[in-house]
């Protein structure tokens, strides 16, 4: 199957004129080639009850809510989609994560949308071995200020059944913690 992907993908360009390199065409491979990272986000993969805890001041307790998130690993293994469905805030929430390592930037990449805005956050970040933990850095647009917020997310493995994720905004120079989930496996 790689083999028939890499061949369609070197037919389309040299169709198009686009002339490489043995060199280019090996980095070509190399980038489009899932490896351990990308195994590491299939562990992931499958079905997960999800119990949340949301903070939206912190000096007041977390909002507790359930939900369930189904992930999957797409195009060829290189992508991970994280469906998530639930109630927040005494509202039907949907949203969905599109997750990859980057082979040739080197590090994680990731996006999140959901039924609770229009904006789309961007995050990236590394994966600590000796944690089992990744660690992605990006910004949210706060539609009340029209200003962006520095988030900070912690998704750690805690076993095959188990992981965490958590978030932190940087709102006024402090971080706060604003979420908190933990996922077991169905």
């Amino acid at each position: 199957m790689k083999k028939t992907f890499l061949t369609l993908a070197l037919m389309v360009f040299c169709v198009i004129g686009f002339t490489q390199t043995p060199e280019e065409m090996k980095a070509w491979q190399d980038n489009m080639t899932p490896g351990e990272h990308h195994e590491w986000l299939a562990s992931f993969n499958g079905e997960w009850e999800a119990d949340i805890k949301m903070w939206m001041d912190p000096s007041q307790p977390a909002t507790e809510s359930k939900a369930t998130t189904t992930n999957e690993m797409i195009m060829n293994g290189l992508y991970q989609r994280s469906t998530h469905s639930g109630e927040m805030m005494g509202m039907p929430f949907m949203g969905e994560a599109i997750t990859g390592y980057d082979n040739a930037q080197k590090k994680f990449l990731s996006t999140w949308i959901d039924n609770f805005g229009s904006s789309i956050m961007f995050m990236e970040g590394s994966y600590d071995k000796t944690t089992d933990t990744l660690t992605t850095t990006g910004n949210m647009m706060d539609p009340a200020s029209g200003k962006e917020i520095e988030v900070r997310q912690v998704l750690t493995k805690v076993s095959e059944d188990k992981h965490t994720f958590e978030m932190y905004m940087t709102m006024d120079g402090n971080e706060t913690k604003t979420m908190e989930i933990t996922y077991k496996r169905k």
